[in-house]
């Protein structure tokens, strides 16, 4: 596989796992602790570029957002299907 592929593989499985990761900070209450609040402010900020467009495709069902789900396949189609191309 290319650096390219190879690259755009591991870019995809970082923002998986931080989309997760959010998805799981959601169901914690935060503290008043400064630095808790900069790194999910940072991991809010960096997904939701992806989120953000799903959701005005996909509106909430019964109160549930599922545009992490949708994000996080979307991801790994567009990875598969990059380094598919590059080979």
């Amino acid at each position: 596989m290319s650096m390219l592929a190879q690259f755009v593989a591991f870019l995809a499985s970082f923002f998986n796992i931080l989309i997760l990761v959010r998805v799981l900070l959601t169901w914690i209450p935060m503290g008043s602790g400064e630095t808790m609040r900069t790194i999910v402010g940072l991991i809010f900020a960096a997904t939701e570029p992806i989120l953000a467009p799903i959701r005005r495709i996909l509106p909430p069902m019964s109160g549930l957002d599922l545009s992490p789900i949708v994000a996080m396949i979307l991801l790994q189609v567009i990875g598969r299907m990059f380094a598919r191309l590059v080979i």
